[in-house]
């Protein structure tokens, strides 16, 4: 609407125009051979207007027919581009959906209309490699390295391809040629970095760090972890060489990441080296209280080989002191309490380290206070029984394999910094240590010796019921008797042979089959006269036969 009342407008204004040109005094004359005339004004600018247009005409016409072959060439030219990229994008979408036969289709097709498309190679390398035809795919990614926009992309295939094909020492070249082209890149940081660790190069690996951590490729986190294992890796390798640069490279590390166990051990050894036990025990207990390990534990009651073994329990308290509340403390100072004989303190600080965490090592512990304690066989069985169903204990882990000590690359797949502190893969976790079991083991100082002789046990049937349940009365033995056919008891402790852990399934007592009591003779329990096992601390206080027979024990 508002353009048809501007159309009118100027229509109106055009006819005004017109009539005031008509009203102008001038004279227009128009002479040529053979005539003359004198138009008014109105006509003659009409008659101009109508010339320009007619120009503008025939300029336009003109011109159109000198472009016309360009424009035809650039009109098809057009259609074969579009052409070419619905083609690269269909190509695209069935690499995506893995129709390597639609993507080499479309690749062919792409490769017709867009020669010099770089995305075209991209396309047929991609769809050689779905189809697993890799001389294909090497030959388009080398094609990629002539034009310097497709270079590093082709230099990146080329080592993937050659990685698949397990050739190191070309994906090792590739690599390297990339990260020297743009330092900045990921792929070929990491990929150095790699090889230069599994190398063992640890000085080019650092280098590789820094230029990754210019690039901004790296944490500040993650470039601290990396710089402190490539440090500790570089100190453990010169340790015995070179003494001095270990513990500078091991300070570094532990100056870097505080809470990294392997750099601050390392450290340590150094330092005790050269006789600075005072700076190697600050650097064990500040990592202590960050992370305790038993690594540290190891090494810090150990900073003195002369010391004795009480000097290493006072050491022992000082490092559970800056750690209360962890188990590891305990453990530690029971270690030390062991080797110092100390026996009530070892059992009191196993008695706290079973209550934050019964693992296989502390039960373990157990069976080793009670054989150096007193002997007893039966228990020191209980406990090896109870470790074998104990959960395990952390240990250094790589790729599924527990090691010994902490290493910098794994042994399987040389990975970087893959060990790591962990439980290794959990078995079937046995019933737990319940709270009248742990009162037990703080309040007896060790368990009571076995008596001289067990009761012996007969039943006699009671003359109102023939057919109810026989009653159990116990006799002592004649003190001048000799024992014939009942089982035999030990008055003193034998020597016994090493004992197997055994599982829980084999630790359960054999089923007696007893055979139907003959015809007048008085019926006996089973139970009461089965000898006593051989792990039996005896009937003291009312715990020795029973606490092995009763299902209701823990131990059975």
């Amino acid at each position: 609407m508002i353009r048809i009342l501007l159309s009118v407008a100027a229509l109106f204004l055009a006819v005004l125009a017109f009539d005031w040109l008509g009203g102008v005094p001038v004279a227009v004359s128009v002479s040529w051979p053979g005539g003359a005339a004198a138009p008014p004004l109105r006509v003659v600018v009409v008659a101009l207007l109508v010339l320009a247009v007619a120009l503008l005409v025939i300029w336009k016409i003109s011109s159109g027919l000198w472009r016309a072959p360009r424009g035809l060439r650039t009109y098809f030219a057009g259609r074969r581009r579009d052409r070419g990229y619905r083609a690269l994008s269909r190509g695209m979408i069935a690499v995506g959906s893995g129709d390597y036969r639609l993507a080499q289709r479309e690749a062919t097709e792409a490769n017709r209309f867009l020669e010099s498309e770089p995305l075209v190679l991209l396309l047929a390398a991609q769809a050689a490699q779905l189809e697993g035809r890799s001389d294909s795919a090497r030959q388009a990614f080398t094609r990629m390295l002539k034009a310097p926009e497709t270079r590093l992309l082709g230099l990146r295939g080329l080592y993937i391809e050659a990685t698949r094909a397990g050739e190191v020492a070309a994906a090792r070249q590739f690599a390297a040629e990339a990260q020297k082209e743009n330092p900045a890149l990921p792929w070929a940081g990491a990929a150095m970095m790699d090889y230069l660790s599994a190398d063992r190069n640890w000085s080019e690996a650092l280098s590789v760090l820094d230029q990754s951590v210019a690039g901004r490729l790296v944490g500040k986190g993650d470039a601290n972890r990396t710089r402190a294992v490539l440090l500790t890796a570089r100190a453990l390798e010169i340790e015995d060489g070179e003494p001095e640069k270990a513990r500078a490279f091991s300070l570094e590390a532990h100056k870097i990441a505080p809470d990294f166990v392997p750099a601050a051990t390392v450290a340590a050894r150094t330092l005790a080296r050269q006789l600075d036990t005072r700076r190697a025990a600050k650097v064990l207990e500040a990592t202590w209280k960050l992370n305790p390990h038993p690594d540290l534990a190891i090494a810090y009651l150990h900073l003195r080989p002369g010391d004795s073994a009480r000097d290493r329990l006072k050491r022992a308290h000082m490092l559970e002191n800056l750690k209360p509340v962890h188990p590891e403390g305990a453990v530690t100072v029971a270690r030390a309490a062991l080797d110092a004989r100390e026996f009530t303190l070892a059992r009191e600080a196993l008695a706290k380290a079973l209550r934050q965490s019964p693992t296989e090592r502390v039960c373990l512990m157990m069976a080793e206070l009670e054989e150096s304690e007193s002997g007893d066989v039966g228990r020191v069985r209980e406990w090896l029984a109870r470790a074998v169903r104990a959960p395990r204990d952390a240990a250094w882990t790589a790729d599924g394999l527990v090691l010994d000590a902490w290493q910098p690359l794994s042994p399987l797949s040389g990975r970087l910094d893959a060990v790591e502190w962990r439980v290794p893969a959990e078995r079937e976790i046995g019933e737990a240590i319940d709270g009248n079991d742990l009162a037990v083991i703080a309040a007896t100082p060790h368990p009571p010796a076995p008596p001289e002789a067990l009761p012996v046990t007969e039943a006699k049937e009671t003359p109102e019921d023939p057919s109810s349940v026989v009653e159990i009365e116990e006799r002592s033995p004649e003190p001048d008797a000799e024992p014939k056919d009942e089982p035999a008891v030990v008055a003193e402790k034998a020597e016994a042979p090493p004992l197997p852990i055994v599982s829980k399934e084999q630790a359960k007592p054999a089923a007696v089959v007893t055979p139907p009591p003959a015809a007048g003779s008085v019926a006996v329990d089973p139970l009461a006269v089965l000898p006593p096992p051989p792990d039996d601390p005896g009937p003291a206080n009312g715990k020795g036969l029973a606490r092995s027979l009763t299902p209701e024990s823990p131990f059975s």
